[in-house]
């Protein structure tokens, strides 16, 4: 085993040296999710009791398929090459630049798309669903836990598969989903580097 560690390690050696622990990255990281969190999870409680069974249903789909959309994009920033995005700042094409950035830097942007906005969306698509659970409980006079274990498994099914067929697609095709959020995100951030 150590004659191959020794192989593995090998391409390390002409690296630059990084810091194994970022802690400013942590803090900011946290600080960042809180505050999201705070954001979805205020619009899911004030917005969620006051609007139709079908308007809420298509809001928990959306909390659910940006869940899947976001988990792509971290699955598809460390799987990308970096060599064609090179090329492509070089001839000024938009949001090129911003996928070599997203790539040099993809475990923060991974942690970011999966950890952060992935996770919260799951928190709050669950919170979405205990409320749309309670609704469709008092409309059609259901027991509650019945409906609430269906809403649930529910959830839990779609944003499990969604996001299991997302890694597969992300994987295969994944210079094409950086790049395409890549231009997204290049309309509002545009990296000097």
């Amino acid at each position: 085993m150590g004659k191959y560690m020794n192989e593995l390690n090998k391409n390390k050696k002409f690296k630059k040296e990084k810091k194994l622990v970022d802690y400013s990255w942590i803090l900011k990281i946290s600080m960042i999710a809180f505050t999201l969190s705070i954001v979805f999870s205020l619009l899911s409680e004030t917005v969620m009791p006051k609007v139709n069974l079908w308007i809420g249903i298509v809001i928990l789909i959306l909390f659910i398929g940006i869940g899947i959309a976001f988990d792509m994009v971290g699955v598809a920033v460390t799987a990308a090459e970096e060599t064609p995005f090179h090329s492509m700042a070089a001839r000024k094409v938009r949001g090129a630049k911003v996928a070599v950035k997203f790539k040099r830097n993809a475990a923060q942007v991974s942690s970011f798309c999966n950890d952060v906005i992935g996770d919260i969306c799951g928190i709050v698509s669950g919170s979405t669903g205990a409320i749309l659970s309670i609704t469709i409980s008092n409309s059609l006079q259901i027991d509650a836990l019945l409906v609430s274990l269906l809403v649930t498994a529910l959830i839990a099914a779609l944003t499990i598969g969604g996001k299991a067929m997302g890694k597969g697609f992300a994987v295969t095709k994944s210079n094409v989903i950086l790049f395409e959020f890549s231009k997204i995100v290049s309309l509002i951030y545009n990296p000097k580097k």
